[in-house]
């Protein structure tokens, strides 16, 4: 006969006294709206400062064809990068935030550092064509990786739940290096630009349309590229257990070292000519690109796998229907079910399915984590939350689960397409007996 895990600790109807008597209260600088205001004002005046650097080295002119250049590769890129976080979407908020600090705070680090340390090489060595050259190969890969490497820091340190995997270290690393270059890119064309204003030259022979070829047309992905590999780093130190120091430390800080690396080495080989230039595209960074690109998605082809492998277990217990597991492991499925529920119920219906595959996904590699003890001490609590989330949505979206389930499950799975006798009332958090007893952290 099964046995039933022991009870959870019951939920605190206010919060424990403290041995004064009294409660405690946070410092005002731990306030929520204080640290958003500060982060706002942080990035608006990075904005700003770069928006008057820029400018003053381009011109107003050179500066508006830059950015109009440089805005033409941002949609693709980002839209990439969502499109990877489709099974477990992040909140727009990091993405922006991610966005406005590549594009302003690193920006702005990378613009005074880059200056500074180039500045002093010539100075100390009266070779400013060494100083150059030495700043492209040494000092701009540790400034740059660096500065966007802070934003990936920031995030996997003060929005940990939405931080859980590689998937969400690409992303939020991705998109952090598609602003970097955003700005950067409006300096380099900007500049072309007013070279040519100055020379005279103008359409396919002008600097603005070399610069366009190699920094928007050959190599929109380097940034991106080589910060990705920090980002990698992070989302493995998220999957790793808290016991896990010394991976949860050294395993970012190898990601950074990979990123600078080839950083280092893609604006060295500028220095091989044109035919050693295109040698290191062709032979390194295109391949490099090919293996990062199918990392990702291999890794959210995995994400879908644990989701079908864990979310059973919800269906014993009677919190999902039969059909679900596979609904939400599978992409095709997922994009019928919120295509039918806005179709039939408007699309507030449909957001509240994508919200439903939202949650239920967190929920698959929230399990998956505390089978593995990687989850955190605040497993029950995260884990009850997602369920109630489910739960709120689930007469809701059942009809499109259903739906999709008879439409996209292939031919010998006729026990996805229905689900059981449906209850009134909310199951207990795992039931009493069923032949699928659910992790508990605490249960020893």
């Amino acid at each position: 006969m099964a046995t039933s895990p022991p009870p959870y600790p019951p939920y605190p109807s206010y919060p424990p006294d403290r041995a004064d008597g009294g409660l405690r209260h946070p410092h005002w600088w731990q306030r929520r709206w204080v640290r958003y205001g500060a982060l706002s004002t942080l990035l608006a005046l990075s904005g700003l400062v770069i928006i008057a650097l820029v400018r003053q080295q381009t011109g107003t002119e050179g500066f508006l064809v830059g950015l109009g250049l440089a805005v033409l590769p941002v949609p693709l890129l980002v839209g990439a990068f969502r499109w990877l976080d489709r099974v477990q979407p992040g909140p727009w908020r990091n993405v922006l935030f991610a966005f406005a600090w590549g594009a302003c705070a690193a920006a702005l680090i990378a613009i005074v550092a880059n200056s500074f340390a180039t500045k002093w090489i010539a100075t100390a060595t009266a070779d400013p064509s060494s100083a150059d050259r030495l700043g492209a190969t040494v000092i701009a890969p540790v400034v740059e990786e660096s500065a966007k490497a802070a934003a990936v820091l920031l995030v996997f340190l003060f929005r940990r739940r939405d931080f859980t995997g590689i998937v969400d270290g690409v992303v939020i690393a991705g998109v952090t290096a598609t602003g970097f270059a955003f700005t950067e890119n409006i300096l380099y064309l900007g500049t072309a630009f007013g070279t040519d204003q100055l020379t005279g030259d103008s359409g396919i022979a002008s600097v603005t349309a070399a610069t366009f070829f190699v920094r928007i047309v050959m190599s929109p992905f380097a940034h991106p590229l080589f910060t990705v590999l920090t980002g990698i780093g992070f989302g493995i130190a998220a999957l790793s257990g808290e016991r896990q120091r010394a991976r949860r430390v050294l395993v970012p800080v190898a990601g950074l070292l990979l990123a600078m690396s080839m950083h280092a080495f893609w604006n060295g080989s500028s220095t091989f000519g044109q035919l050693g230039f295109f040698a290191v595209y062709g032979m390194f960074m295109v391949p490099a690109f090919g293996v990062l690109t199918w990392l990702a998605v291999w890794t959210r082809q995995r994400e879908l796998r644990t989701v079908r492998e864990e979310l059973p277990a919800y269906v014993y217990t009677g919190w999902l229907g039969a059909a679900e597991p596979f609904v939400l492991g599978s992409m095709r499925a997922r994009q019928l079910a919120r295509e039918y529920a806005a179709y039939h119920f408007g699309k507030a219906a449909g957001r509240s399915v994508a919200e439903y595959e939202g949650y239920a996904t967190t929920l698959a590699l929230l399990r998956w984590r505390g089978q593995r003890g990687r989850a955190g001490a605040d497993f029950v609590v995260r884990e009850r939350e997602l369920l109630a989330e489910l739960w709120s949505r689930r007469e809701l979206v059942r009809p499109a689960l259903e739906y999709a389930a008879r439409t996209a499950a292939p031919g010998g799975w006729p026990g996805y397409a229905g689900h059981p006798p449906s209850v009134c009332a909310a199951p207990g958090w795992y039931g009493t007996a069923v032949p699928y007893p659910a992790y508990n952290p605490y249960r020893s």
